[in-house]
């Protein structure tokens, strides 16, 4: 009989965690696993058609804050119960704390994803955690930097597996076609020199420092060009300091894409400012793409990309840094397609979907066969 997995999740919008669902549906193995889809804010729900599309069932049970998302537990298991659901799979605090309390009321099985350090988290998300990450099977960590990050401000009775991000570089990979469309049709001259992120506008993404950086760079060398793909709570702010920063005529600021992957085909280099990370999908695609990482150390970043040799790696606090490693990778040639390269071959050996896919089906079945 194939494995009922219940995928809950508070939003279906487009974060990283997000993403994930419907690229891994895709290369799960749909004989052995049947999948559904729970999540609680009604007005995320960008992800339902792909999903839906894909013949899965999703389910909403709405809710507009965090006390009325655990309120939906009871709905939760009346849903779990009518699927014959053997096991769910939580992603992000609150859906974790949510699927707890069914692990407890119920007893099925519980998995948890966590994307981000204890450390990063509000004081309230980072205690429930603390107190309630015991009340389920087990949990996955994203990066060496997650996990090592629970084993100190958790220690955990329960086993906490590493199963890293990772992407499909079938469908990311390098493509000259798109890459001449998007270019001709955002006026960017052919040589230009382009320097991109995708990102939730979020603090932890400093992208005011991305401006920074990428404002020095671009006062030196008229080729250079810039793309922020994305939109969130600080857009206002961001679209203010690229004001400020002179950068009309040289930045473009498309805002939400559904083809990110059209955006990442125009880059020359994918630029991250970050202050803190899990393991971006954003840059694992990029790379998949054969864009230049050029990158804060921030969480598993550092995991991903090794300085001068897949690409540019700074200390976190030390992100102006980025300025002259980019200038020099401007005026060598070699360099950037050694770095190209490099960055792909990583993705493909180590941070390949299908990799990713095996290892959690594999963990599906341990926690089923237990219980």
């Amino acid at each position: 009989m194939p494995i009922k997995v219940l995928h809950l999740i508070k939003s279906l919008g487009r974060g990283g965690a997000e993403m994930l669902l419907p690229e891994t549906l895709q290369q799960h193995n749909r004989e052995d696993f049947i999948f559904y889809y729970a999540y609680f804010l009604p007005w995320k729900n960008q992800l339902v058609e792909s999903l839906e599309e894909k013949g899965v069932t999703v389910q909403l049970f709405p809710a507009n804050n965090n006390l009325q998302l655990l309120l939906q537990v009871r709905q939760l298991r009346k849903f779990v119960k009518k699927n014959g659901i053997n096991l769910v799979h939580c992603h992000l605090p609150w859906a974790g704390f949510a699927g707890r309390l069914l692990h407890v009321w119920t007893g099925i099985p519980v998995l948890y994803t966590e994307h981000n350090k204890q450390e990063r988290y509000h004081f309230l998300t980072r205690l429930l955690n603390y107190i309630s990450f015991n009340r389920q099977t087990a949990a996955i960590a994203v990066s060496n930097d997650v996990a090592n990050s629970i084993q100190k401000n958790i220690r955990p009775a329960v086993e906490v597996r590493l199963i890293q991000n990772a992407v499909d570089p079938v469908k990311f990979q390098p493509e000259s076609t798109m890459r001449f469309h998007l270019r001709t049709q955002w006026d960017i001259p052919e040589d230009a020199f382009v320097i991109g992120t995708v990102a939730v506008f979020r603090f932890q993404k400093r992208l005011t420092e991305w401006l920074e950086v990428f404002a020095a760079v671009a006062a030196k060398h008229p080729q250079v060009r810039g793309i922020i793909v994305g939109a969130g709570p600080l857009q206002k702010e961001i679209e203010t300091k690229a004001r400020q920063l002179n950068l009309q005529g040289k930045l473009i600021m498309p805002g939400l894409q559904t083809n990110v992957k059209f955006w990442l085909a125009a880059m020359d280099v994918f630029m991250m400012t970050s202050q803190f990370e899990g393991l971006p999908i954003a840059l694992l695609e990029a790379m998949s793409m054969g864009c230049i990482p050029a990158c804060t150390a921030a969480g598993g970043i550092g995991e991903v990309i090794t300085s001068n040799d897949n690409g540019v790696l700074v200390p976190v606090d030390a992100w102006p840094q980025l300025v002259p490693a980019l200038e020099q990778l401007l005026n060598d040639q070699e360099k950037q397609e050694h770095f190209r390269a490099a960055a792909r071959e990583t993705i493909v050996h180590s941070f390949s979907m299908q990799r990713m896919v095996g290892e959690l089906e594999q963990l599906y079945k341990e926690v089923v066969s237990i219980h």
